[in-house]
This record gives structure tokens, C-alpha cells and sequence, in this order.
């Protein structure tokens, strides 16, 4: 084999590393795909040339141009036949088109295939006709038997290609997989087998399927992604009155469409832009599965060679990875409840719950030093069940009063006037102070607050911008002592989230077309405003004497991102880092992007007052009741702000769940009193006690009293 086909076969073997291990492709890891070139000719395929497909198939190469010619036609002579046949009722030459079509991996090639060659940037797919075709076909009445027609030609095909042995194979490969009738259960059977011929490639030759994927268009790549999800969920989840298979009979059905799935995922990293979003290749099904068993396998046993949804995480809903996360905390809070109970029944001493629990005692006019303090010194406990309590209010913690914990010192922490973050009026994100230099253990009390709101399962009403959970992963799971934390790859997109205005310059530099030495004047330095005034830092090495110019422009944008995302709050960030860490220290992490991380720390800011109506029980009232029509119409007039207001009095935090408003519970309960009484709720258990108000107007005002003055038990 030649040394270049060697080097070709090794990056690919990298490339499906990194799918087997379970991550999506980053756009750096992308570039693990060599530079595609064209295959060796027939011959030397035929004799063994180096593993790699040839272009045609025996047969077509053989077949004479007056039979090529015979069978092919273009989408407007294909609709020409359909108005043909409707009027005369005679179906007999759509169906011989059909037929002659899918008859064979060639004859799907003579047809849909542009006359041009194609290569790796380009399927050869004429599109336009194979939308004519399909469309065509799942609208033709049924009583013309042509859609049975073309899934016996597709099984004749599968039959009689069971290896995959030139590239005009995988297109064809590719046309079938676009095939709509799939949609329907019944041809699961059917779809599996033309999976299973796909995965079968070796990893080298999937990568013409990965470009093609890529290069399709973003509602064609959509359906193929759809129907391969519905696929796997349907094989889990079959429905009751099915023709599927025995699942014993067919457990390599899931495991190959997930291998397609990720060979989608794979394309949608290295398209130029994204086709679909990373949440469109979520397998909802999944969300209701037990993975516990499947996360511990992947966990531990990194030789093993069974399938492991873990493996595949882009498949996982977020809903998913947060049970998993979930059930992992769990085990290590009992893990660490137990080893409290050995050693005091080694020492002899009486057992007590409280050794349960992270016990936290707080003064709420000194919040964030009480609890820096008591986290300090309990670092020991951090593992176990949070229980809060309020110096001298008779509140107990039955989770209300943890959440109202996590809000205040939250609200503390962030306020302008602490001095640890700064705000963006424009974008409202907010980031590190880079000149606060001194504050390394109140840094680290955020961290270990928002590991605690992970593990303890508490939604926190933060506002840090993407860029920072991308820091938090890097790396996902506690280093080596000694090793740096907290350095991502970061570009413009990253900065905008906290420096718009800068963000703007910097993109108006890049795109210059003029003379940038001359016009701009800037040198690899840069500029940051402190509280002792502007203080300019070097970018690089002999910055001051190093112009920007249109060559080197890239480099001092980059360096810029890096100084002031990675750089510059370092220490500060990596004191956050470990405070998460140390509490929240889970491989359920290595699971999650980003994007994934935020929404378990904040779930979603949107309310739904539909759903939330949904879920709703009563308990003295029913749904048709005048008080609570009054209840939801007031509710439902409120502005956005003032139902968050409404949510954070009821339930102790302004957000809903990961999984939405169905994860929630929500009950309303007759308060047999006055109606000049306010409305009260018990947060622990997310309850609304509402008095049997007589107007709208008497509910609209009683409850906007409530939810405005709605702060601790007022009995410090």
C-alpha cells in the first residue's frame, strides 16, 4: 500500500476514535479527515489496490450505452408521466419506471446519478429528481401496488449486495436512505438491513458517506435524522400492535442506527455550518430509560466492546444526562452518609441525622460570610444532603429554604457593588473582574455553590455567558494537581457575549479591506480599564513594537479572545473551577456540552402558563371554580418579569425544570380565611395557599402584594 493511503487510513482511524469514544467532533478535530482524493482506477481496485472503493460497479461498467440510456430521465419528464397516468387511470409505465429504478444498486446509479463525476465536496445526486421521485411515490394511490414494488426492489438490492463494494454502492446507499416510505413501522424490517449494510463499511469509507451527508440539503439531512431517531425509539419502545421482530431477534437493529447517527453528527460538525441543531439529534425515547447500569459500564470498563449509549452522548437528551448525573450524586451522597455512620459507630459514638446532611447555619445579614465560612470548614460534608437554616427563623428546610439560600447569596455575590463580577449593560452576561485579584476564596464559594446546585438538584438564576460552562469542561472532570484549568479555545462569538462593542471593532478589523498598519495603528497590546484607571498589557513578546498589519491580523484577534476570556481571569476562574469541582466531580460530566451544562444549572427562563395549568391539582377547589378562572386569568395577564416573580413565591426559584413544566408539581389549596388575607405558599413543596377571592380585580391585587414582599419568614 502506498505510504499516502497508510496515512489516509490512520486519520480516519483517529477520526472514528474520537465517535467510538463517545464525543462529537470539534471543528479542530475535524481536520482529522484527511484531503480526500480520487480512488485508484477499476483495475487496481479489482486487484486489491489498498482498500479503497473503486468508483463503479462491474456491472455498470459492463452495461452498454443504449441500456444506460434507456432507463435514464429527468423530473420533468417523471411528472409528465404522472399527469399521463392520472388521466387515463393506467399506472402502467410509472410503475415499469419504478421498477426498472430500484431494481439494483446500478440502476438507482443509471438514474439519480448527474452525468459529471462526483467526488468527496459532491454526493453526484441529481436532487431535483429524487425529490420528484419520492414525493411522487408516497402520493400515489395506494391501489397502484408501486410502493410495494419499490420495497421489493430494495430487498432484491440488499439481497444481492450484501457488501458494499464501490463508491456508486454508498450513493445508492444514500438514495435509499432518503426513501420516505421508512417513515412508516412496517418497513423497519426493511430499514435495518440497509443500515446494517451501511456500518458494515469499514471506518476508512465512511468517510464519503460523512462529505455527502454534509453536503445535503438541511431538510433532507433533517429527515434522514428523523427517521433514524424514530427508528431507535420505536425498537425500544415498540408499540403494542406491531410486526416488528422479537428484540432478542434483532439487537444489533439499535446499535447500527446509532453508528448512523453519529456518522450525522460527524458531517454536522464538519459542514461549514451546522444543518441542524446539536438538541435535533436528542432520542427522546431514551429520557425514560434507566442508564445507570449503561454509564457505570462506560465509566469503568473502558475495554469493552458491548454497545453503550454513553458513548454516543449526542443522542442523550440533556433530560437524560441529568438523571444520570442525578443518580450518580446520589450514590455518592449515600456513599458518603454510610462511610459518617462507620466511623461513628467506630468511635463509639450515638448516630444522629443531622451527620446526614451538609448542615448550613446562616444569619441573613451576613449571608455570604456565614456561608463561606461554614464551607470552608466543612469541606468534608460537601458531598452529602444540603439542609439550610436561618438563624431565628422557625423555618424548615424541606428544599424551599435551600433554594431561598442559593438566591440570596447569589443575588449578594453578583451585585455590582461586591466588586467580584462585572455586567455587560448590553448583553446582560455577566464575567469575571479581572482586576479583583484578592478574592479567591468568595470565587471559590461560587463555584461550590453551583456544584451544589447541580448536585442537589437547584435551579440558580444565573446569567454567565456560554463561554463560561465551555471553561468549566475543559477539562470535564478534576486534573492532576498542578495542571491548568479553565483554557478553552475561544473566538469572536465567545467575546461577543461579554464585550459586544469590542467584538464589533475586532470583526470590522478582520474584514478591512484598506491599509490596517496605516488606518488603525494598533500593536499586539491591549487596553483594560481597572479600577485604578487603564492598564495595557503585552499580547506577545515585544508587543509594543509589533504592528498589526492585514497579515497578522488573525493572530492579534486571537491572542485578544485568549487574554481576555482565558488570560486575564485565570486566577480567578480557576478558584470558581475547583469549587465546582470539588463538589460537583462526576464523569456524568464528560457527557454534557456546554450549552448542556448551562441549562442543567439554570433550566429554562421561559414560563409556560398552559402547561403549568396542566399540571396543576387542586386540593378544596377544582378547576372550575370562580376563584381559580379569577387565579389564571390574572396569572395569565401578568407580564413576563412579574410571572417569574409569581414562580420564585410559589416555588423558590424563577426558572422551570430542564425537562419543563411536566417535571414540575404544582398544587393550589383553598385557604379557608378572610379574603382580605394574601395569599400564602409553602415553597418546599411548591403549593399555593389562595383564599376564595370573589373578582379578578380582588386576586389581580392580593397576589401582586404577595409575590412583591415575598422574602423570608419575618421573624429574624
Amino acid at each position: 500500500m502506498e505510504p499516502q493511503q497508510n496515512g489516509e487510513k490512520k486519520g480516519f482511524r483517529n477520526f472514528f476514535n474520537i465517535l467510538k469514544n463517545g464525543r462529537a467532533l470539534t471543528k479542530s478535530e475535524s481536520g482529522l479527515l484527511p484531503q480526500i482524493r480520487p480512488g485508484p482506477s477499476s483495475e487496481t481496485a479489482r486487484q486489491g489496490g489498498g482498500g479503497l472503493l473503486q468508483d463503479h460497479s462491474d456491472d455498470l461498467l459492463n452495461m452498454s450505452g443504449e441500456k444506460i440510456a434507456s432507463l435514464r430521465t429527468t423530473a420533468a419528464a417523471l411528472n409528465s408521466m404522472v399527469e399521463a397516468a392520472t388521466e387515463s387511470s393506467d399506472y402502467g409505465q410509472l410503475k415499469e419506471f419504478y421498477t426498472n429504478a430500484f431494481d439494483s444498486f446500478t440502476n438507482i446509479n443509471i438514474i439519480f446519478k448527474k452525468e459529471e463525476s462526483a467526488s468527496a465536496d459532491d454526493n453526484g445526486i441529481d436532487d431535483d429528481l429524487l425529490a420528484t421521485t419520492y414525493t411522487i411515490l408516497v402520493s400515489l394511490p395506494t391501489e397502484t401496488r408501486i410502493g410495494k414494488v419499490v420495497l421489493r426492489g430494495i430487498i432484491n438490492c440488499l439481497m444481492t449486495h450484501n457488501r458494499i463494494t464501490c463508491k456508486d454502492d454508498i450513493r445508492a446507499c444514500l438514495i435509499l436512505l432518503q426513501n420516505p416510505q421508512f417513515k412508516n413501522v412496517n418497513t423497519y424490517v426493511v430499514m435495518s438491513h440497509l443500515i446494517r449494510l451501511i456500518t458494515s463499511l469499514p471506518d476508512f469509507e465512511h468517510h464519503f458517506l460523512i462529505h455527502w451527508f454534509a453536503r445535503l440539503n438541511n431538510e433532507n439531512f433533517k429527515n434522514i435524522l428523523t427517521m433514524i431517531l424514530q427508528f431507535i425509539g420505536v425498537r425500544i419502545y415498540p408499540p403494542k400492535h406491531s410486526d416488528l421482530p422479537p428484540a432478542v431477534k434483532c439487537t444489533w437493529w439499535v446499535p447500527s442506527a446509532t453508528k448512523i447517527v453519529a456518522l450525522l453528527n460527524a458531517a454536522n460538525v464538519v459542514s461549514d455550518q451546522e444543518k441542524v441543531e446539536f438538541t435535533d439529534f436528542y432520542c427522546k425515547q431514551l429520557d425514560g430509560m434507566v442508564l445507570m447500569d449503561d454509564f457505570l459500564t462506560w465509566k469503568n470498563r473502558a475495554g469493552h466492546k458491548g454497545f453503550l449509549f454513553c458513548r454516543y452522548p449526542f443522542i442523550l437528551s440533556v433530560v437524560a444526562k441529568r438523571k444520570v448525573l442525578q443518580q450518580d450524586s446520589e450514590c455518592q451522597m449515600i456513599s458518603e452518609a454510610r462511610q459518617s455512620l462507620v466511623e461513628k459507630v467506630q468511635r463509639h459514638q450515638v448516630p444522629d441525622m443531622e451527620m446526614l446532611f451538609l448542615n448550613v447555619n446562616v444569619r441573613r445579614r451576613h449571608i455570604v460570610q456565614d456561608s463561606m465560612n461554614q464551607l470552608l470548614r466543612k469541606q468534608a460534608d460537601l458531598k452529602k444532603k444540603l439542609k439550610v437554616t436561618f438563624v431565628g427563623e422557625a423555618g424548615v428546610d424541606m428544599g424551599g429554604l435551600t433554594k431561598e439560600w442559593f438566591q440570596l447569596i447569589i443575588k449578594k455575590v453578583f451585585h455590582p457593588e461586591y466588586g467580584m463580577f462585572v455586567i455587560n449593560s448590553k448583553s446582560q452576561r455577566v464575567w469575571f473582574n479581572h482586576s479583583c485579584k484578592g478574592y479567591k476564596s468568595e470565587y471559590q464559594l461560587i463555584g461550590t455553590l453551583m456544584g451544589l446546585a447541580v448536585y442537589n438538584s437547584t435551579i440558580l438564576d444565573l446569567h454567565f455567558p456560554i463561554c463560561c460552562y465551555k471553561k468549566l469542561i475543559s477539562p470535564a472532570t478534576l486534573p492532576p494537581r498542578g495542571q491548568k484549568v479553565g483554557i478553552s479555545t475561544m473566538g469572536l462569538d465567545d467575546l461577543e457575549q461579554i464585550m459586544p462593542d469590542t467584538t464589533k471593532g475586532l470583526r470590522e478589523l478582520m474584514d478591512y479591506e484598506g491599509d490596517v498598519e496605516e488606518d488603525f495603528g494598533l500593536t499586539f497590546q491591549i487596553s483594560l480599564t481597572e479600577d485604578s484607571g487603564v492598564k495595557t498589557y503585552p499580547l506577545k513578546e515585544n508587543a509594543e513594537n509589533i504592528a498589526v498589519t492585514s497579515k497578522n491580523r488573525k493572530e492579534y484577534v486571537s491572542r485578544y479572545v485568549n487574554f481576555v476570556l482565558n488570560q486575564a481571569v485565570y486566577t480567578q476562574f480557576a478558584a470558581f473551577y475547583h469549587g465546582f469541582h470539588h463538589v460537583c466531580d462526576s464523569a456524568a460530566l464528560l457527557l454534557l456540552k456546554p450549552a448542556e451544562v448551562e441549562r442543567l444549572v439554570c433550566g429554562h427562563p421561559d414560563i409556560d402558563v398552559t402547561a403549568l395549568r396542566l399540571i396543576t391539582k387542586y386540593d378544596g377547589y377544582s378547576s372550575s371554580d370562580p376563584s381559580i378562572k379569577h387565579f389564571w386569568g390574572v396569572l395569565e395577564s401578568l407580564s413576563s418579569s412579574q410571572q417569574r416573580k409569581f414562580l420564585m413565591f410559589t416555588t423558590g426559584t424563577n426558572r422551570i425544570p430542564v425537562g419543563g413544566m411536566q417535571e414540575m408539581t404544582f398544587k393550589i389549596t383553598r385557604a379557608d380565611v378572610s379574603c382580605e388575607m394574601l395569599p400564602i405558599s409553602h415553597t418546599c413543596f411548591n403549593q399555593l395557599c389562595l383564599p376564595p377571592y370573589t373578582s379578578k380585580k380582588q386576586t389581580k391585587a392580593k397576589l401582586l402584594i404577595a409575590i412583591n414582599n415575598a422574602q423570608g419568614f419575618g421573624l429574624e
